[in-house]
């Protein structure tokens, strides 16, 4: 068995209730009994994982898309970083990328081309998106 089914399984029983989705490249992918709930809620396309486990997914760059269908379906979904099982809720998830998102925009800042004017800006759009983050429930 995979190591990633192991770890599915581990998870299931802790929490039976969870849906677990596991990042794997630039796709979420749900296991087994997870998959097929998925599956029958949203019409995603199951496919093997092995002969007997079945997966289904869906891209990344769709994550809030699905993360308001999974809300309204009251659905309790965990994020799995299968590099080191780092399991997130989906708040946690969201908060995680975008503090990604927001050391990735000042790593990419060339202090040396930036007026006064720009580095206040700078500051100033930091700030509101901390605050953003912050408020993410």
């Amino acid at each position: 068995m995979s190591k990633l089914y192991n770890t599915y399984l581990s998870l299931k029983k802790q929490d039976s209730k969870s849906i677990y989705l596991f990042k794997s490249g630039i796709f979420f992918i749900a296991l087994d009994e997870d998959a097929r709930i998925l599956s029958d809620a949203f019409n995603f396309k199951l496919t093997n994982l092995n002969d007997s486990i079945v997966k289904c997914g869906f891209p990344c760059s769709s994550f809030y898309k699905y993360y308001s269908l999974f809300q309204t379906n009251n659905f309790t979904v965990r994020i799995i970083e299968p590099d080191d099982n780092t399991l997130y809720s989906i708040t946690e998830y969201q908060q995680k990328e975008a503090i990604t998102e927001l050391l990735s925009t000042i790593s990419s800042i060339d202090i040396d081309t930036l007026s006064v004017s720009e580095a206040y800006q700078f500051i100033t759009n930091l700030k509101n998106k901390i605050i953003e983050i912050n408020k993410v429930e």
